[in-house]
């Protein structure tokens, strides 16, 4: 594994409840990471001479402004590029975005702003215009990410800074709740392969508030709190892993089909059925298929 990069999630929290969200994000989640954290995870991924990029992202990380913007001060000094995403519920006019963007001028490489009808009632809200030009104003990379709604089948309007293919909607995380019905569902047996991750030589993984370092969000491959990330990236075989071996074999329908998993006539995509089937497995396998705020079952308590 030759990781380039790490994705911290600073918060489960979010302001909003969006229908699509991977990781359940909203006002009820809880998980937070803390400065020490932080610390702690830079000092391990500055051991690892590959990882060259932080991004932060959520949640919506700037819940948390004052330990988001020490941890990307620290960051940028250790020599990490430093990337952030947020859905700019903060720029409510042009100039109060200035404030907020202003103290991160000359640290950030990519400022992503998630907008589309999932966030706001528009596409690209007035909130999104207001930190476009803010940042173009300060001189800070930006840009838009929007996601594609199923229901249209018009992929083509997805735009953003992701991994090609992942401004569409997958159905996992709270999208494989609540945007199934708005699509077309296809037979379990057709879902041979995972089209998004890179689940044998991944290039950047998410290392959520507790610690736990995903390889797709659910399913972790160990705690950096509790086992260097080092050890974690080196321990890691992605054919003989309980989930990603499967999955590597033949898909979330190999992943069915290995533990004699029971299923529904048609699934609205991959990351639908693969979803289905670690929700099933979560009591074999919880110390692989964690946390629970990744499985929506935190997501009303505080």
């Amino acid at each position: 594994m030759k990781l380039s990069g790490l994705h911290l999630l600073l918060t489960y929290q979010c302001n909003l409840e969006c229908d699509h969200c991977f990781v359940w994000g909203s006002p009820r989640q809880s998980g937070t990471l803390t400065l020490q954290n932080i610390r702690n995870i830079l000092q391990q991924a500055k051991k690892i001479d590959s990882i060259k990029t932080i991004y932060f992202e959520g949640g919506e990380p700037f819940l948390y402004y004052p330990i988001l913007l020490k941890g990307i001060q620290e960051a940028a000094s250790a020599g990490f590029r430093v990337g952030l995403v947020t859905n700019g519920y903060w720029a409510t006019e042009p100039e109060d975005a200035l404030e907020w963007l202003r103290p991160f001028v000359g640290l950030i490489e990519d400022l992503s702003i998630s907008s589309d009808l999932y966030h706001w009632d528009e596409k690209q809200s007035q909130q999104a215009k207001n930190a476009v030009e803010a940042a173009q104003k300060l001189g800070i990379p930006i840009g838009i990410i929007s996601i594609a709604q199923p229901e249209t089948g018009d992929v083509a309007s997805a735009v953003g800074l992701l991994p090609i293919g992942e401004t569409a909607v997958m159905c996992r995380g709270r999208a494989a709740e609540k945007l199934v019905t708005k699509t077309g569902l296809r037979r379990w047996e057709e879902f041979v392969a995972c089209p998004y991750e890179d689940l044998r030589k991944p290039d950047r993984l998410h290392v959520d508030p507790l610690g736990y370092v995903h390889i797709c969000q659910g399913i972790s491959l160990g705690n950096l709190f509790l086992t260097p990330l080092r050890e974690i990236c080196e321990q890691y075989l992605p054919d003989t892993h309980p989930i990603t071996g499967p999955l590597l074999k033949g898909g979330p329908a190999e992943l069915a089909r290995y533990y004699q998993l029971s299923c529904e006539e048609g699934y609205a995509d991959a990351c639908h059925l693969c979803c289905e089937a670690r929700g099933k497995l979560r009591g074999r396998l919880s110390d692989i298929l964690t946390p629970d705020q990744m499985y929506g079952a935190k997501e009303n308590q505080r």
